[in-house]
C-alpha cells in the first residue's frame, strides 16, 4: 500500500505528498496535463518541443540545469500523446532549488526568438535521427495514421512532419505555454525525505502565487469503431522485413483494460511467450516479436509486431501470426498462463515500489487518470482477471475487422 495525502491550492495546483524517511533524497515530479493529443492538426510537435523549451531557462533563473547540478540534483523529462512530465531528484535538504526552478518556469518561461530557434533546431535534428534517418524510425508514425482517422492519436509526440515545427512563431509558442503551461493544469508530487508539513508548507511559498489558468477538458474526436481491415505496404532501407498488427483496444481506465494487458503478454510478452515460442524457436520465421498495448488514456492500441527473418515472406508471417492469434480465440488462455503473466505484473508492480521516483511518478500519473488511490488498486484488478475474461477479451478486440496491418518491406 503506497500511503500519501493530498491537497489542492487555492490557484488549482493539486499537491500529492509521499513520506519515505528511508533515503536521503526527495523527488519533485510535474505532470502537465498536455500531451500530442492536444495540438492544432496544423502544428503538431508542440508538446514534444516545450518539453524542450521548459529548460531554456525562465525569468529568475537564466539556466535551470545549472543552479540544479550545484544544488546535486539530476532531472529529466518525457512527452507523450497524453501528458508532459518532468521530474528532479536531489538531497532532500536541497528539495527548495527544484522548486523554485519549477515555480519559475511556471510562471515566467523565458519564450524569445532565441531559445525558439536553439529548440527547433534541436528538435528538427532529432526528427531526422530517430524517425527520419534510423531504420524503422517512421513504423509507429506510419501505423498512427493507419490506425487512427479522426482522434488525435494519428500523429507521434515528434509531429507529423518538419514543417509544423519549422514553421512555429512566438505568438503559437506563447498561447500553448498559456493554455496549458498553468497550476490548474497541473499536478505537483513531493516524495522522499519530506515530512507533510513542510511539502504544504513549500507548495505554497513556491506556487500559490502563480495564476491559475484553465484546467485542459480533455475533449477530442472520438474514434469510429473500425469495421474493416485496412493494409498498408511501404518500402525502406532497413534490413530485414517488419510485419506489424494493430488492434483498437480499451482505454486505459476501462474495466477489461487489465485483461487485454494480460492477453498482449501471454500472446508476446515474454521469451516463454506463444508468439516467440512459435515463430521465432520453432518455426524460425521472426528474428523478434512482441505484443504490447499502448496504455493510452483515452482508446489505445493493441501491438503484435515483429522482423521477419531473411527467406520468410510477410504473408507466411503474418499467417502465422493469425494462427496463433485464432488459436487463442477458438480455445482461449490456459490457467498456467494467466498466472505467469499475474505473477510477472505484481512483481513489475512491486519492484516500482522501492524507488521514490517511481512513486512520485506513479502518484501524478493515476491522479491524473482520475485519482491518485487508483495506484493501490492495480495489482487487485490484474489478479482480478481470469482465463475466461482474457478469452472475452481476444474475442471482443482481436478481430480483423477492428484491425491494421503494415507490411514495412526491406528494399532489394
Amino acid at each position: 500500500m503506497l500511503e500519501y495525502t493530498k491537497f489542492r491550492l487555492a490557484n488549482g495546483l493539486r499537491v500529492i505528498h509521499h513520506f519515505d524517511p528511508q533515503t536521503p533524497l526527495a523527488v519533485v515530479n510535474i505532470l502537465y496535463n498536455v500531451g500530442a493529443r492536444d495540438e492544432d492538426p496544423d502544428y503538431t510537435g508542440m508538446a514534444h518541443l516545450f518539453e524542450h523549451l521548459m529548460f531554456s531557462g525562465s525569468a529568475h533563473a537564466e539556466s535551470y540545469d545549472e543552479p540544479l547540478q550545484k544544488a546535486s540534483g539530476e532531472n529529466n523529462a518525457f512527452t507523450s500523446n497524453d501528458i508532459t512530465n518532468y521530474y528532479v531528484t536531489l538531497p532532500a535538504e536541497n528539495i527548495e532549488t527544484a522548486l523554485w526552478l519549477e515555480s519559475d518556469r511556471m510562471f515566467q518561461l523565458n519564450l524569445n526568438e532565441n531559445s525558439m530557434k536553439v529548440q527547433q533546431s534541436v528538435v528538427i535534428e532529432e526528427f531526422k535521427q530517430r524517425y527520419l534517418n534510423q531504420p524503422y524510425g517512421d513504423l509507429w508514425a506510419l501505423i498512427r495514421e493507419l490506425a487512427y482517422k479522426e482522434h488525435p492519436y494519428q500523429w507521434a509526440t515528434i509531429g507529423k512532419e518538419i514543417g509544423h515545427i519549422e514553421k512555429v512563431d512566438l505568438e503559437v509558442l506563447r498561447s500553448f505555454y498559456q493554455r496549458f503551461y498553468n497550476p490548474s493544469n497541473a499536478i505537483l508530487v513531493m516524495a522522499g525525505n519530506i515530512p507533510e508539513f513542510q511539502c504544504k508548507a513549500l507548495a505554497e511559498k513556491w506556487f500559490l502565487d502563480i495564476p491559475s489558468g484553465e484546467a485542459n477538458l480533455n475533449n477530442y474526436t472520438v474514434e469510429p469503431k473500425q469495421t474493416e481491415l485496412r493494409r498498408l505496404t511501404v518500402e525502406r532501407e532497413v534490413p530485414m522485413d517488419c510485419l506489424t498488427l494493430a488492434f483498437h483496444g480499451p482505454r486505459r481506465t476501462a474495466s477489461d483494460f487489465y485483461a487485454c494487458d494480460l492477453l498482449m503478454d501471454v500472446l508476446g510478452g515474454s521469451p516463454s511467450s506463444r508468439l516467440y515460442q512459435s515463430l521465432i524457436k520453432e518455426l524460425e520465421i521472426f528474428a523478434d516479436i512482441g505484443a504490447y498495448t499502448t496504455e493510452s488514456i483515452d482508446e489505445g492500441l493493441l501491438l503484435i509486431s515483429g522482423r521477419i527473418l531473411p527467406g520468410k515472406t510477410l504473408e507466411e508471417a503474418e499467417e502465422a501470426v493469425m494462427k496463433i492469434v485464432n488459436e487463442v480465440l477458438e480455445n482461449g488462455i490456459q490457467k498456467s498462463e494467466w498466472e505467469k503473466v499475474c505473477n510477472k505484473k505484481r512483481t513489475v508492480l512491486n519492484y516500482q515500489e522501492l524507488e521514490v521516483l517511481n512513486k512520485a511518478m506513479n502518484l501524478a500519473m493515476f491522479e491524473n487518470l482520475g485519482d491518485a488511490d487508483l495506484v493501490n488498486s492495480e495489482e487487485a484488478k490484474f489478479l482480478a482477471t481470469s482465463t475466461e475474461s482474457l478469452h472475452a477479451a481476444a474475442k471482443d478486440y482481436l478481430q480483423m475487422s477492428n484491425c491494421s496491418i503494415l507490411y514495412y518491406v526491406a528494399k532489394k
